[in-house]
């Protein structure tokens, strides 16, 4: 079984990271980009989903950037895969991939219902700001 986060999430925990760093001032799109190693481009594509969880907060103009905001503390490390990648549980069988039926259920249907929640509990537990993403450099 393979599991990976896709870049875009990756790259979320990374702004979280470094947001939860800094001091208490914002940090521009620039600077933010730079330190999670992402273009200006795809930057807006990475804090939109943050923002609209309500995470971190965007200010525009000289003098604005991203913060933390008072939420950011609420947030797992299964929140921020929910709100970059959308649902964990999408109700696909995984060895048919395709809707999973009801009444005539793979057969590991039960097994890997079974992992993923025990997989979403755990990333529940985990704070995406403290989230450890290996070296970056």
């Amino acid at each position: 079984m393979i599991f990976r986060l896709q870049r875009k999430t990756d790259l979320a925990l990374a702004a979280l990271r470094r947001l939860g760093a800094g001091d208490d001032g914002p940090l521009s799109g620039v600077d933010l980009a730079d330190a999670i190693d992402t273009s200006m481009s795809f930057l807006p594509q990475i804090m939109s989903p943050l923002v609209r969880a309500g995470w971190v907060t965007s200010e525009r103009g000289p003098g604005g950037g991203y913060r933390l905001s008072e939420h950011s503390a609420s947030a797992s490390l299964y929140d921020v895969i929910e709100a970059t990648e959308g649902p964990t549980h999408t109700g696909r069988c995984v060895m048919r991939d395709s809707p999973c039926p009801g009444s005539d259920p793979c057969q590991i249907h039960y097994v890997a219902d079974e992992a993923r929640a025990v997989l979403a509990d755990g990333f529940r537990r985990i704070s995406a700001i403290e989230a450890d993403q290996g070296d970056r450099q």
